[in-house]
């Protein structure tokens, strides 16, 4: 499987006479690399390392697993995404209570648990997350009903786990003895029975696999009903941390907000976006630090300086806690504790309560960064068990073999000269390596003066190899005092290593308020920058934007191009379902997502790119833009749009806001007209969700004459002849075209398809214009003869059969045709009856 997976050669050993086991090999040095490939692959690798020195074993050198790579358990920092977590999942769930989800990040230490009754709430969550790697008891992992969903939201591997791990009585002692308390009261999980169960199974799942400790695991319990909610539909069509066309970063929210200056602030900022907050406080406090920093350059200045270029302390202290961390991982972390002292010291002149509160959880831990700096060399060497780590002077042992080895040395090059003057062999070398240990080398020209106490040792190409009994004794004493020496250096190093992990509770709280302050100061620097400002939030029902930009579009324009901000208006009554009509191209889809990023920003607790805003928090944000079929699961581009727009319906309320472009486009004009109509009106009556809806259906302006909460603004054009300008501003009411034919022109159609298609345009539109005539003379003829019926005014079927039957051409209706339509309409009036 290795040698398919990676395209190496496959070879094989002989066991016996009957047995030949397949084989494949590759460098140690960079095996890292082939694992990663491996792990892409999604398979599990297991590491098994020499537990005894090699030189003193006797027979086969004892070997064992010491750990199994998976996709949610890399800690190496050559195979993780340095700006993105790197999660693990693991589920319990139970058919009565709802889910339990524990979340681990194995390089960062993150370990996050909670529990939901909401299955939908559950699938979002986890599209946020994207996790790499699922945990699950073995009878669910098996059973593709459960995980299909899952696979919808990252095709990823599921990892079977006895179920016994997953019950809450293990579970809990589980937890009580990997972190040495009586009590999960202080986590938070104590009352949530689910929750603690799959966060026991996570850790019985990473006990099994890893075998370390895992002291640097610090638990957490959140709840999803304190961030604002949305999907993964909404996710992918805000573009918020990948575009959606070619999955890459450029272009999307985070791009556009990223001035964050370490790797963890990237990964909180990251966060931040994809969970906006539903407290108003937090969203206060956050604005109050983001503007303390906007409004007080120097500070902000000095702050970025001192995170500029900073380590990722979170997954130092993974590595260091995990046990695989190297000297320049620990010179790394005294790098960032160093400039501590500084930062607490800048932030005592911050004005924010929230800046003034992170000051004060700022350990600067600056008794590690001592340890440090006495133990371990400026600059150690990667590997860990070749010497040169500890400084001269921190143990007298070690000085002891290094003076021993070092005299052995001077001894040796003293050795080679008195050599080199007795034989009279001005080339004779003395040298070393590990197969022969250390000899005299002497090239052949010089062989017939070579000492006959001299012993052949080997023979190369161009000189023979010798050594000689006394040369042999200063070998013993030299490889022992090095070897001895490069032992107590590695057992230093590991005992300072497990020190620095005792203290990984406060390196871990340094590194969340270094990552906090790197976001926040990114926020400002972003709205500093790009002339964002200060949204007002509160929980009434109303959204206003004035001069609104869309953050990512203003800035990707071509140089010297620019953006063209608009207002915007959303509230509970007189615009609660704004109908945006324009020509394609116009800029509706810009305006439309504007106002959803906008107010996602404001919940983050960043300013917005507008000249003032003003944001009713919302609970939700839904967005339906365009759709694509789904061949796998056998789904239709117009099945997709309607199961997502039906999600939104279903789970919208008075506080969501709604983003729709485009409904009904993917069936016929009518069918879609009537789809988009009632979809529009069902938003206004029973959702009374706060509603942008983007559409090249003109018909639906009229729902402003039939319901008072909504209103109609366009996107305004100039026409130039055949041509047409965009001016991208919003104008109140409708437009009765698309500019389908002018568009298509500029995309570069034949003259001779923009000519056929203008002709056939006009003819359809003639057609239409009688047929809106017919229509109206219709609804006027059944009110009277309705009227004179005495019909009662709320029977649907009635009227619409009547309206039917007016708009019937008989003169070209054959008798056959006559005969299937008085049935349909016969047996509208019997299911009616």
């Amino acid at each position: 499987v290795a040698a398919r997976e990676l395209q190496i050669v496959l070879t094989s050993r002989r066991f016996s006479n009957e047995i030949r086991l397949p084989m494949c090999g590759v460098p140690y040095r960079r095996v890292m690399a082939y694992v990663g490939r491996l792990i892409e692959g999604g398979y599990k690798v297991a590491i098994a390392e020499q537990m005894e020195d090699a030189r003193k074993a006797k027979g086969l050198v004892r070997r064992e697993v010491v750990r199994v790579i998976t996709p949610g358990t890399v800690v190496e920092e050559a195979l993780l995404p340095e700006g993105a977590e790197n999660y693990l999942v693991a589920l319990a769930v139970d058919e009565k209570q709802g889910y339990g989800l524990a979340v681990v990040d194995l390089s960062t230490g993150e370990f996050a648990v909670t529990q939901t009754d909401d299955w939908p709430a559950l699938l979002e969550e986890l599209g946020r997350l994207q996790p790499r790697e699922y945990v699950l008891p073995a009878r669910l992992a098996a059973d593709t009903a459960f995980t299909a969903p899952l696979k919808a939201v990252r095709p990823v591997r599921f990892s079977p786990l006895n179920e016994a791990h997953l019950y809450l009585a293990a579970a809990r002692r589980r937890l009580l003895a990997h972190f040495g308390v009586a009590s999960l009261e202080a986590y938070g999980c104590e009352g949530q029975p689910l929750a603690t169960s799959a966060a026991g199974a996570a850790l019985a799942y990473l006990q099994e696999s890893q075998l370390s400790d895992l002291s640097h695991l610090r638990l957490t319990t959140y709840s999803l009903s304190h961030f604002l909610s949305l999907d993964s539909v909404t996710r992918r069509n805000l573009e918020l941390t990948r575009t959606l066309r070619e999955g890459r970063t450029p272009g999307s929210l985070f791009w556009a907000l990223d001035a964050t200056s370490t790797a963890m602030g990237a990964r909180l900022l990251r966060r931040w976006i994809q969970q906006p907050l539903l407290d108003r406080e937090r969203i206060e406090a956050r604005l109050d630090a983001v503007e303390n920093l906007v409004n007080d350059h120097f500070l902000r200045g000095d702050l970025r300086g001192l995170l500029d270029g900073l380590y990722d302390v979170e997954r130092l202290v993974g590595r260091i806690g995990f046990g695989n961390a190297n000297a320049r991982d620990l010179i790394a972390l005294r790098t960032v504790l160093d400039r501590l002292p500084d930062l607490k010291a800048l932030l005592g002149k911050a004005a924010a309560a929230r800046l003034q509160s992170l000051n004060e959880s700022l350990d600067a831990v600056q008794n590690i960064a001592q340890l440090i700096r006495r133990v371990v060399v400026d600059s150690p060497p990667i590997l860990v068990r070749e010497g040169g780590l500890i400084r001269l002077g921190y143990n007298a042992a070690l000085d002891a073999l290094r003076a021993t080895a070092a005299e052995s040395r001077d001894w040796l090059a003293a050795f080679e000269t008195s050599e080199r003057e007795r034989t009279g062999i001005p080339n004779l070398r003395i040298k070393y390596n590990q197969v022969f240990g250390f000899f005299i080398e002497v090239t052949k020209s010089h062989l017939d003066k070579v000492p006959s106490e001299y012993e052949r040792r080997a023979t190369v190409r161009n000189a023979e190899r010798f050594v000689t009994p006394e040369l042999r004794l200063r070998e013993a004493t030299i490889l022992s005092a090095e070897d001895r020496a490069d032992e107590l250096e590695y057992e230093l190093f590991v005992e300072l290593r497990r020190q620095v992990a005792a203290e990984s509770d406060r390196l871990q709280t340094a590194a969340r308020v270094l990552a906090e302050l790197d976001a926040t100061a990114a926020l400002a620097e972003v709205a500093a920058r790009h002339n964002y400002v200060r949204p007002v939030v509160d929980e009434g029902d109303v959204i206003e934007i004035r001069e609104g930009r869309h953050p990512v579009v203003e800035r990707s324009l071509p140089g010297g191009e620019r953006f063209v901000p608009n207002d915007t208006r959303l509230d509970g009554k007189d615009s609660r379902l704004v109908i945006v009509t324009g020509p394609n191209m116009s800029g509706k889809s810009v305006l439309i997502r504007q106002v959803a990023l906008i107010v996602l920003l404001a919940q983050t607790g960043s300013f917005v790119p507008a000249a003032s805003a003003r944001v009713g928090l919302a609970d939700r944000i839904f967005v339906r833009a365009g759709a694509t079929d789904d061949i796998a699961q056998g789904r239709s581009t117009f099945l997709v749009e309607m199961s997502e727009t039906a999600h939104i319906l279903q789970h919208a309320t008075p506080r969501s806001l709604v983003v729709l472009d485009e409904v009904g486009r993917g069936t016929s004009t009518y069918d879609g007209v009537g789809l988009a109509w009632a979809v529009g009106e069902f938003l206004h009556d029973a959702v009374r969700a706060r509603t942008l809806f983007a559409t090249h259906f003109h018909e639906l302006t009229a729902l402003s004459e039939e319901r008072p909460g909504v209103r109609n603004v366009s996107l305004a054009v100039a026409e130039q002849g055949d041509e047409i300008v965009f001016l991208r501003q919003v104008v109140p009411g409708g437009m009765d075209r698309s500019y389908g034919v002018q568009v298509a022109r500029l995309a570069g159609l034949p003259e001779r398809v923009i000519a056929r298609a203008t002709e056939v345009m006009h003819r359809l539109e003639g057609t239409g214009e009688k047929g809106r005539a017919v229509e109206e003379a219709a609804v006027k003829v059944v009110r009277q003869v309705g009227e004179r019926l005495l019909l009662p005014a709320d029977d649907e079927i009635v009227w619409a059969v009547l309206r039917e039957l007016y708009g019937l051409d008989i003169a070209n209706l054959t008798p056959v045709q006559a005969l299937v339509v008085l049935n349909e309409l016969q047996g509208q009036l019997k299911r009616d009856a």
